[in-house]
């Protein structure tokens, strides 16, 4: 099995402004792929678009709030527009809010939901036609450890991630029929700036030697798009080596 499965697919992803969302960008691009840039924040997009363009990938970028349902069909149709097709949607983008049930509020719980589970369901559904039509696609959607096991202070984040792997085998299931393969990839604590904010609201932060390079999660999303045609990576689990919250 190569890269070279990939090359000239389109791919699109979500949250692709930093942390895991850019790696799997960069990932992407470097197997030889076209890929659109998706993110809340445009400026992010755009910049890492163009880091991608500047080492010679074809790459567009788009700002786009995954929680609305236009957006994300204006955001699709632009894709399929500029590409002609559309091969690969990967669902990087989340939130998530450090606090109690008694403490969150209902803005907070709609706000993980919508981008959490509402979002790749919207960009599933947008993508679908394109794909259908084609008889081929992959949809991956990234959850979480927190999808398998639970803390406190994390019960929409939960919620959506629990949610999305239902919502996976759902989607994977109605899309067999026509070529359509559906991953979810579960990680691990990454380095990324997922953690930042920990401080401010005295958490402590957690060890980076027991987080993992968030370039590896995006090589294991890499590897489940280049199975054959014929078979499909249902699920996968990628944890730091040292995590030490897990099992």
């Amino acid at each position: 099995m190569t890269v070279d499965i990939l090359r000239g697919k389109v791919v699109l992803v979500t949250g692709a402004g930093s942390g895991l969302g850019a790696a799997t960008a960069r990932a992407f691009a470097g197997a030889g792929c076209r890929v659109a840039c998706i993110d809340l924040r445009g400026e992010a997009a755009e910049r890492v678009a163009g880091e991608l363009a500047a080492d010679g990938a074809e790459c567009i970028a788009l700002a786009c709030d995954v929680g609305d349902a236009d957006a994300v069909f204006r955001t699709v149709d632009v894709v399929v527009g500029r590409f002609g097709r559309l091969d690969v949607a990967v669902n990087c983008a989340a939130v998530d809010y450090v606090a109690s049930v008694d403490e969150l509020t209902i803005e907070q719980w709609d706000r993980a939901l919508a981008v959490n589970l509402r979002g790749p369901f919207l960009v599933a559904k947008a993508a679908l036609p394109t794909m259908r039509q084609q008889r081929s696609g992959h949809i991956v959607n990234i959850a979480s450890t927190a999808a398998v096991r639970a803390w406190g202070n994390a019960s929409a984040y939960h919620a959506s991630k629990w949610g999305l792997r239902g919502f996976s085998r759902g989607l994977g299931v109605e899309g067999r029929a026509d070529g359509i393969r559906v991953t979810t990839v579960i990680p691990g604590g990454m380095r990324t700036g997922w953690f930042d904010r920990f401080p401010e609201q005295g958490i402590p932060l957690p060890d980076e030697d027991h987080l993992q390079d968030p370039a590896n999660v995006a090589a294991t999303i890499l590897f489940a798009c280049q199975m054959p045609p014929g078979s499909a990576i249902q699920e996968i689990m990628v944890t730091p080596l040292t995590e030490t919250s897990w099992p």
